[in-house]
């Protein structure tokens, strides 16, 4: 199989179907639109500016920015000008930005969607060129408009080597500067063509974009989803607006990661109680058109692969959202083996289990019980980390993910936890958390729980209440805690059982320092 690199499907749609919109983004409740034309127009312009500039081949080139069109067109002009684009998350601290851009030695800076640049501006060395989008311009800086007005754009349709260097993504790291994870051309040209083969998506399938186009499962599934399908990708224009443009966009593929399917199944429950939900989706033709209402009312009405990854998703949420036909399957990948490892097929779920391995993907448990994945396109390594990208491989070439896990009979995969989150009780006893967690999370009045216990004679749960558990009474929460806290006793073994559980008064945020940018918990 002939594999196209991104620049090469941008130039396929732009030549096949150049008036076919695009790109969908809401500005001040508007919709603007782009088509495969008007985008590859834009992206060959910048593309000249860029090249204008006179930098040394391969220079690294960052984009700090919330998702909109112009990120997306600002990461097609880097790889066309013969760049390496070093994207960022949006809500970083000063010291963060500053880390990053020194340590990949980043020459232009993207400045565009963002919450409070002014916040982050410190951490922006004053001598650094930057560029604005148009829509979110920042003083100061040069914007996109300006720049691209009287440029002759580039009219060849330039090709990158695919072992040249596209980008190196920073993880989030829970201490010190995150790791920067190199990956070539091809590495996208592999994991994109497969995965959208194998889920089959095509030019008629419709993309949202709201989770951090910087996060390797945002860039492959939506930006690299939408290039090599041909599709179209609407963007979410704010948090207060999320819900009114998921369901204007109507996307026929959805990522959801685990508190979005939480604060979903809260929105439902908060319009449409338990009790009287059970009891009118008994009822034959009723049911069916609650169903529908149901899914209409979030935007998934028209969903045909509903993906869940990045945490682990309570079996409880995906059978609840079931009930109401929406199908969630579950994917597991990370950023060092380019998103592309397990995906659970639409008419092939086992609930509990994060899938079987994409095509040409190999993945084996070892003696330690660690989950290892080896295909072609996993990282070339940790930027300026030698050693460290030497520990991160097995000597016959196979990823070390960190993760614990077990592969059943037909080749599915189950995560029982990791290797590193494992701790020791008083009594010598280790405890895995995560499968715990997962069993507390049944609980609707359970929004998020951290399982610790390191040096403690038994371990204790940390809770957050949902927004629907901080409604009941006082003695409604004790009884439905007591309740998870025996059940779930009652389901693991006797060193792992937990003393109480301790209900905590703030939520855990990715501001608050408490959550990583996975969204999983910092142990405490």
């Amino acid at each position: 199989m002939s594999l196209k690199s991104p620049l090469e499907m941008l130039y396929q749609w732009e030549s096949e179907t150049p008036n076919k919109v695009y790109l969908r983004q809401p500005i001040n409740g508007v919709y603007k639109e782009w088509t495969w034309k008007e985008t590859a127009a834009e992206v060959r312009k910048m593309g000249a500016v860029l090249k204008g500039l006179n930098l040394p081949p391969q220079t690294k080139i960052g984009i700090l920015s919330k998702n909109c069109a112009h990120w997306i067109m600002s990461d097609l002009a880097i790889m066309m000008s013969g760049h390496i684009s070093i994207p960022m998350y949006p809500n970083l601290s000063p010291n963060s930005v500053r880390q990053i851009l020194d340590h990949s030695e980043t020459k232009v800076l993207f400045v565009g969607k963002l919450d409070d640049y002014e916040s982050m501006k410190p951490g922006v060395p004053e001598d650094m060129y930057c560029i604005t989008y148009p829509f979110y311009s920042e003083s100061g800086y040069d914007t996109w408009d300006d720049l691209t007005a009287n440029v002759e754009p580039i009219s060849e349709n330039l090709i990158r080597d695919p072992e040249d260097l596209a980008t190196i993504i920073y993880t989030s790291g829970t201490t010190g500067i995150p790791k920067g994870v190199m990956h070539k051309f091809y590495n996208f040209s592999f994991a994109s063509t497969h995965a959208i083969n194998t889920v089959k998506v095509g030019p008629d399938d419709k993309f949202f974009s709201y989770l951090p186009l910087c996060h390797i499962a945002e860039k492959i599934l939506v930006e690299m989803g939408g290039m090599y399908s041909g599709g179209r990708v609407d963007f979410a224009e704010s948090l207060e607006s999320f819900a009114q443009n998921l369901a204007y966009s109507s996307p026929t593929v959805f990522l959801g990661v685990p508190r979005i399917w939480a604060k979903f199944q809260q929105g439902i429950l908060g319009k449409l109680p338990q009790k009287k939900m059970d009891m009118l989706l008994g009822i034959p033709i009723l049911g069916g058109l609650i169903k529908k209402k149901v899914r209409k009312g979030l935007g998934l009405n028209d969903a045909k692969n509903v993906f869940t990854g990045a945490a682990p998703t309570p079996a409880a949420l995906i059978i609840w959202f079931e009930k109401l036909g929406i199908r969630i399957q579950e994917a597991y990948a990370m950023t060092e083996n380019c998103c592309y490892s397990h995906v659970t097929l639409n008419d092939n779920i086992k609930i509990g289990y994060v899938g079987t391995p994409l095509p040409h993907c190999d993945a084996k448990i070892s003696e330690d019980g660690e989950i290892l994945i080896k295909h072609e396109a996993l990282m070339d390594g940790y930027y300026k980390e030698p050693e460290l990208t030497s520990e991160s491989f097995t000597a016959d070439g196979y990823l070390r993910t960190g993760d614990k896990g077990e592969i059943d009979h037909e080749g599915f995969l189950k995560i029982t936890g990791r290797l590193k989150d494992l701790f020791k009780t008083a009594k010598g006893k280790y405890v895995a958390p995560a499968p715990i967690e997962l069993k507390i999370e049944a609980n609707n009045d359970i929004e998020q729980v951290c399982v610790v216990g390191s040096g403690l004679p038994q371990p204790l749960a940390l809770i957050v209440l949902s927004e629907e558990g901080r409604k009941n009474s006082k003695d409604e929460i004790e009884t439905s805690l007591t309740n998870t806290l025996e059940s779930v006793n009652n389901q693991i073994d006797h060193h792992e059982s937990m003393k109480k559980f301790i209900v905590m008064k703030e939520e855990w945020t990715i501001e608050n320092g408490i959550l990583t940018r996975k969204g999983t918990c910092r142990k405490i």
